[in-house]
């Protein structure tokens, strides 16, 4: 893959992005290594799992794709563009400070809050989003259960048109109808808009037809990744113990994983400090921000 960066002028941000990662190291402030020379590419308009244990890096590599850190020289590549240096156009990250945001716990109805995001100037956007999550337009946000909060707040996430959508685990409150359909809708957004789609999951249900692309990661590492298809799954239909043939390929890998790993370490890996600013060797927020370019 060519290191090559262009400027936005060269760069037709009306397509959905590949996404190329090239030797790809972080390191936190703490000296955690966070991330260690990852390599992968994802081609435009695909679906990505990224799967992993908990403290895998899945969460600071998607903090670095969205432009939310910044990364070594060279090391990514979205639709030609860095994403922390260039004007990369489209992108929407959805994680864990996203869903805490305490706006939305508060007396105010849904749609104010739609409205404040856009949602006026997409209506049919926010139409589709309001029927795919059955959310009520009469609610109050601090009167809604945490399930019912989140197909809010995933409404307000997603109803400006995006081109690489990153989401860190924000299903979870989500019940199994809501989260199949709310699936469905990704799924279609990609097969019929220029878009690309990398989504870190603990949870399978109905998730055996959805990616076109699957990322194990452990200990800051890419172990496997590529097509599904090129993935073994086992035969057809459900094994021994009722999980998919999606759900047993990962359930092998985690427990390879521990294997490989062992038992916590008390606090001498990364987990836990994705969501910190700043970084080291001038690959962290805090260099950005002396040079004004980004703020937090």
């Amino acid at each position: 893959m060519s290191t090559t960066t262009h400027t936005t002028e060269e760069i037709d941000q009306t397509k959905a992005p590949s996404i190329h990662l090239t030797n790809l190291s972080y390191t936190f402030p703490s000296t955690h290594s966070g991330l260690s020379n990852l390599t992968l590419s994802l081609p435009p308009k695909s679906r990505t799992l990224l799967i992993g244990a908990n403290g895998a890096g899945k969460t600071t590599l998607l903090r670095l794709l969205s432009g939310k850190r910044l990364a070594p020289s060279n090391t990514i590549s979205i639709g030609g563009l860095d994403p922390f240096k260039d004007g990369l156009e489209g992108v929407t990250y959805l994680g864990l400070e996203w869903v805490l945001n305490p706006i939305v716990r508060t007396d105010i109805g849904v749609k104010e809050l739609l409205k404040s995001v856009g949602g006026d100037h997409y209506p049919d956007r926010k139409d589709e989003l309001v029927r795919v999550l059955d959310i009520d337009l009469d609610w109050r946000m601090h009167a809604v259960s945490d399930g019912e909060r989140r197909r809010v707040q995933l409404a307000m996430g997603l109803i400006r048109p995006w081109r690489i959508l990153l989401l860190d685990e924000i299903t979870v409150d989500l019940d199994l109808l809501s989260r199949s359909n709310f699936l469905a809708f990704l799924k279609k957004e990609t097969e019929t808009r220029e878009c690309t789609i990398v989504y870190a999951t603990h949870i399978l249900d109905n998730l055996a037809e959805w990616p076109t692309h699957l990322v194990h990661m452990s200990l800051g590492k890419v172990k496997e990744w590529g097509e599904i298809e090129g993935f073994e799954l086992g035969e057809k239909g459900y094994g021994k113990t009722g999980n998919s043939r999606l759900g047993e390929l990962v359930l092998g890998w985690l427990k390879d994983d521990l294997r490989e790993r062992g038992p916590r370490n008390k606090g001498t890996t990364s987990e836990g400090t994705a969501y910190l600013t700043g970084g080291l060797g001038g690959y962290g927020a805090e260099d950005a921000i002396k040079a004004g370019k980004r703020t937090f």
